[in-house]
């Protein structure tokens, strides 16, 4: 990803935030194989765990094993098993993998909108506002649900991504007066095990990350005000979010530049 120093976001607490913020990432591989594309993506919410003292980050996730991209995996992966038993426990990747992370808020930016450039000059063109950030990491992928680890880590994965989404996306707190989540144990058990038989749990260490906040923020201050006001009168959420994205990213650059 192409990231000018005046769009970088080097705050590593905040690209984590984004990416607890924004869980829907795009797992990008390039797996030589006999049978299935060399480049192959997938659209899939991740739980991130943050750093500890001893331990990186990690994304955990879960997708179908009839994925084309798992069968990818299993023709080239090391297989952590035993030799009696041809069901693999993990399967782990050799090189790194890509993901990434898009806002919730992007749109289309007019030239009209730059109030300052525009009168003075006409030297403006059209541009996209957006914020992304991307992970790098080594995979690893839990096959077999019939195994104890494997089974561990896709009920916890079930369950951890289902709180998150239930409790912080749809607000089924269970609290003053909203409704309670929704949880595993309210499928039935048969179901759910049938369930984990057909996916495959996904782990990321992650080794880099970085991100990009594109906000206008490399425009004039005049121009930088007609994007808060041309956003701010568009209405809605986006425009509303993406107007004091720009207010709040202009006033960062404003900062450092001492003005």
């Amino acid at each position: 990803m192409f990231i000018p120093s005046v769009h970088a976001e080097t705050d590593t607490e905040a690209l984590l935030q984004f990416i607890h913020d924004n869980p829907l990432g795009l797992l990008i591989t390039g797996i030589p194989s006999s049978m299935h594309d060399f480049l192959q993506c997938t659209h899939v919410p991740f739980v991130l765990d943050p750093p500890s003292q001893n331990e990186p980050a990690r994304l955990r996730a879960h997708i179908a094993k009839q994925n084309p991209q798992v069968k990818a995996l299993f023709e080239t992966a090391t297989k952590d098993t035993d030799t009696n038993n041809s069901a693999p426990e993990i399967l782990t990747h050799a090189q790194e993998v890509l993901v990434v992370f898009t806002g919730n808020h992007n749109h289309y930016v007019t030239p009209k909108f730059y109030t300052q450039t525009k009168p003075d000059t006409g030297k403006v063109v059209p541009t996209w506002n957006y914020a992304a950030v991307q992970v790098y990491g080594k995979l690893s992928v839990y096959y077999d649900s019939r195994r104890a680890d494997t089974g561990a880590f896709l009920a916890k994965q079930m369950r951890d991504l289902s709180e998150r989404c239930e409790r912080g996306i749809m607000g089924f707190t269970g609290e003053g007066g909203r409704a309670g989540p929704w949880t595993v144990e309210d499928a039935p058990e048969r179901y759910i095990e049938l369930m984990q038989r057909n996916i495959v749990g996904v782990e990321i260490e992650v080794c880099k990350v970085e991100g990009k906040v594109k906000m206008s923020q490399e425009m004039r201050k005049g121009d930088r005000e007609g994007v808060v006001q041309g956003f701010a009168g568009l209405g809605g959420e986006t425009g509303r979010a993406i107007s004091e994205l720009v207010r709040e990213r202009g006033a960062m650059v404003d900062r450092v530049k001492g003005v």
